[in-house]
């Protein structure tokens, strides 16, 4: 049911403080970049890359996610150099300020780069020199998660890990497990989570987006998660909405992406307002931009515009996206006292509809 609001104006959800815990590295780049890379290297890249607007993908069979991971794959073979990697984080930096962050996570498989960075160790030192200075440049507060590709053997992960925790004080801050979570179990990565979570690390595994609550189930049980990445799925069981709710356990949510790879059908069929209502704490994501064609402040937008969000609500989710991530305290302060600054009375609103 739509919940209306009780004012003839909505607050701009761009200038809502939040936090940015669920963005791909290759996929957040801007698509007018890629055209420029492609054309810097001569890459010949295919039509639904090239128009500007998000390609049509449905991902639900291993058809649909093999065609998703080829044009994955086609735009990262466009960042080769140093540069190409400082101007990706650069511009996502800009895009995610311009959408009122103030604090983002950026997941990468650095051996995805390793090969045309001189390595995996110098891939992630090039990764993390990007960080540094696109921070520096924009203001904003960026962290990395590792992430290890579960489509890979569980040695790989584990060489990941330890590499994660190596570079804990340059800016590392969680690990991760990404792909098609129909492959494999999650238990087979447990012990690359263990390395990581001894070394202070974030543990935030993909579940519960392509495969169902059980796959949440999974990665609380055997990976221990901190937060889960989707875990949209777990609106299928009650029992597990009251677990993610009673432990803290933030769902990384991205609705654009969940319709565009087929996950739902409509904006309206994410179930936001179940993991709501349930007290399940949320943190909404653009996941690939690149691919989904929508950035971070628009996720705030479908909560409004498909499940009647209110702006008391949409700054709660901010609230809750703040706090999953691992900002400083007193950042965390500012950040959250700003939240309460945007609901008042405010002559950044605009109309309805506006």
């Amino acid at each position: 049911m739509r919940h209306h609001l009780p004012m003839a104006s909505v607050r701009d959800v761009r200038l809502l403080p939040k936090a940015h815990l669920h963005l791909h590295f290759t996929g957040s780049m801007r698509s007018g970049t890629l055209l420029e890379l492609a054309d810097k290297y001569g890459v010949h890249l295919p039509e639904a890359l090239k128009g500007g607007e998000p390609p049509k993908l449905r991902a639900t069979d291993e058809r649909g996610w093999f065609r998703f991971q080829r044009l994955y794959d086609m735009a990262r073979s466009c960042l080769r150099e140093p540069e190409d990697i400082q101007r990706l984080v650069r511009e996502t930096a800009q895009e995610d300020v311009a959408d009122g962050s103030r604090w983002l996570e950026i997941q990468v498989d650095p051996t995805s780069y390793a090969p045309r960075l001189g390595g995996l160790i110098p891939a992630l030192e090039v990764i993390l020199d990007a960080v540094e200075r696109a921070t520096a440049e924009t203001g904003l507060p960026i962290r990395v998660l590792v992430a290890a590709n579960r489509m890979k053997h569980p040695l790989d992960a584990r060489t990941l890990a330890r590499l994660a925790v190596r570079f804990a004080d340059r800016g590392v801050i969680g690990f991760g497990l990404s792909n098609d979570e129909r492959r494999g179990f999650a238990r087979d990565f447990d012990r690359a989570f263990a390395i990581a979570r001894e070394g202070g690390l974030i543990a935030a595994p993909h579940g519960g987006e392509l495969s169902g609550a059980s796959s949440v189930r999974d990665c609380l049980d055997d990976l221990r998660a901190d937060r889960i990445g989707h875990g949209v799925r777990a609106a299928e069981d009650p029992r597990l909405l009251a677990r993610l709710a009673e432990s803290g356990v933030t769902c990384e949510v991205c609705p654009a992406s969940n319709v565009a790879l087929g996950v739902y059908e409509k904006p309206k069929d994410v179930p936001l307002r179940a993991l709501w209502d349930a007290g399940v704490p949320m943190a909404l994501g653009a996941d690939d931009p690149l691919l989904f064609g929508s950035r971070l402040a628009a996720q705030y937008e479908i909560a409004r515009e498909h499940h009647g969000f209110t702006d008391a609500e949409l700054a709660e989710l901010g609230r809750q996206s703040l706090r999953a991530g691992r900002m400083p305290p007193e950042a965390l302060a500012a950040a959250l006292a700003d939240v309460d600054a945007w609901l008042t009375p405010d002559p950044a609103l605009r109309p309805v509809g506006g």
